[in-house]
């Protein structure tokens, strides 16, 4: 049954209710999705359109919140998306063990469609998502020292440019709409230069958040 659940995109059912008319209705949701298997499916994760389904009697269109893994075997990565903390600490260890024998894989654990679609988005720029956690702690600082009323949550959206050039570009809420900024390169070699010379930072073994809050919990 593991490696049945490693391997295949797996689909069930569930029950929604959608939240603008009160009506039920039964829609399509992934326990796991296999990116070798269905390619197709990175795709809609990346831009969301995988967690959205519209409701047939009133067409308003709603955010499905369930847990899936998604499993990326050429990159050798793992994001389980499990909203809230009800998980099953035996299964994540039974697949952590299972990963270990195939080494280097990189295993997250995600509470949203965000947090899911931001961790692809890393990957697919080639960038090292504690690095740009700290990226974020640094650039919310300087921030706040212009604006300290700023509550915002920074989110990587793309790498731009190239070289010494490329630029990171991060977005996040403000006054009731998306606001992006921009990074230099020059800001990640130095996040990755602290991460490197400080190993113990680096995320444990097994599935992590690697987070704002963690990030929180290895600089105090």
């Amino acid at each position: 049954m593991l490696l049945t659940f490693l391997k295949m995109s797996i689909q069930a059912q569930a029950n929604a209710i959608c939240p603008k008319c009160g009506q039920s209705h039964i829609i399509p949701i992934y326990k796991s999705i296999n990116t070798a298997e269905n390619p197709e499916l990175k795709a809609k994760v990346r831009d969301g359109s995988l967690f959205l389904w519209e409701c047939p009697h009133c067409g308003g269109v709603n955010l499905a919140k369930y847990e899936v893994l998604y499993h990326d075997p050429e990159r050798k990565l793992m994001f389980w998306m499990v909203p809230g903390n009800d998980f099953s600490e035996s299964q994540m260890t039974a697949i952590t063990n299972h990963t270990k024998a195939m080494g280097g894989y990189k295993l997250r654990l995600v509470k949203d469609m965000g947090e899911l679609m931001e961790k692809v988005l890393i990957d697919d720029a080639g960038l090292d998502d504690a690095v740009i956690e700290l990226c974020k702690w640094v650039t919310l600082n300087e921030l706040k020292q212009k604006d300290a009323g700023l509550a915002a949550k920074l989110r990587f959206y793309r790498l731009e440019g190239e070289g010494e050039a490329r630029n990171i570009v991060f977005s996040f809420a403000k006054g009731g709409q998306m606001v992006g900024m921009k990074i230099g390169w020059n800001v990640y070699e130095d996040c990755e230069g602290i991460i490197r010379r400080n190993p113990s930072v680096r995320p444990v073994e097994g599935f992590v958040r690697v987070d704002a809050h963690w990030l929180e919990s290895v600089v105090r």
